[in-house]
């Protein structure tokens, strides 16, 4: 089967099964293939892997991937595209299509079915609308994944890579910056879909830690993070006060500004100055009762 990377051949294969791209499923078909061959070549995607790609669409990255890796296995939600996949991709003896929803998907079962259970990669071309699920999905799955290489709107990928400090510094990016360490690989403007979309995507590579690169309870510590990024313009010592909540415990302003200060921190500081670092020893702290 001819490559799919260009919109010529792309247009073709769906006028002839009368395919076209689903609001629904948020569906972009990527036709330019040098922005492919990036993505496969970010992912490092080697004869030994096997990789997960989510959303394979009409296969036009799929068909890369097979000639790549040891095994693709692909989980597509929209089941209107089994005819054009079945012809696409019948050159492709490596490769396993999983029909589903990715978020209600058994990583654990696909990883010992395809790869013995040990780590996969990750290549996607995410829907918009469903990019933070279906990452945080994968990234609290520890151990599941090596790598993640996903194409998602710009203003995400800067979000995810932001610092303390940045405008675009969050509960996201801290949360993607506790799993992995987030790269942006790639721009990708709208004329490399068709259709082309109203905004323009990044290719973003997060690369798995084996421990998280801090220490804290993850759970009590996330509690704290997002009640901190609840209201922006309260004082982080404000915001854990009204907003904490977590196995029935809450905060006060009085030790949320003690806890501050004992790590060396201003009570009146806000949440986006605080680095992962500096949140996990908060955490640590505000973990021990009032005495």
């Amino acid at each position: 089967m001819e490559k799919l990377t260009s919109p010529g051949v792309t247009r073709a294969v769906l006028a002839r099964f009368g395919i076209r791209a689903r609001k629904k499923y948020g569906q972009n078909f990527l036709t330019d293939g040098n922005i492919v061959r990036g993505i496969v070549e970010a992912a490092g995607i080697t004869k030994d892997d096997c990789v997960l790609e989510i959303g394979p669409g009409i296969g036009t990255m799929t068909q890369y991937l097979s000639e790549a890796a040891g095994t693709v296995v692909c989980v597509e939600i929209d089941e209107t595209l089994r005819p054009v996949l079945s012809q696409t991709l019948e050159d492709c003896g490596n490769v396993e299509i999983i029909w589903g929803d990715v978020l209600k998907t058994d990583l654990k079962d696909l990883s010992e079915r395809f790869n013995e259970g040990k780590p996969l990669k990750v290549v996607a071309n995410l829907p918009y609308y469903v990019t933070t699920p279906i990452l945080l999905r994968l990234l609290e799955d520890k151990g599941r994944f090596e790598s993640i290489t996903v194409m998602v709107q710009k203003e995400v990928a800067e979000r995810i890579c932001a610092g303390p400090g940045n405008k675009e510094y969050g509960a996201l990016s801290l949360a993607v910056q506790y799993y992995s360490s987030p790269e942006v690989v790639l721009k990708v403007p709208p004329a490399c879909f068709m259709p082309r979309p109203a905004v323009e995507s990044a290719v973003l590579h997060l690369q798995a830690y084996e421990e998280p690169p801090v220490e804290a309870d993850e759970k009590f510590m996330f509690a704290l993070i997002r009640s901190s990024f609840n209201q922006r313009r309260k004082t982080l010592a404000n915001g854990i006060s009204h907003g904490f909540h977590y196995k029935g415990r809450v905060l006060t302003r009085k030790e949320a500004e003690e806890a501050l200060a004992a790590i060396g921190l201003s009570p009146d500081i806000r949440g986006e100055k605080l680095s992962l670092e500096e949140f996990a020893a908060l955490s640590r702290q505000l973990e021990k009762p009032e005495q």
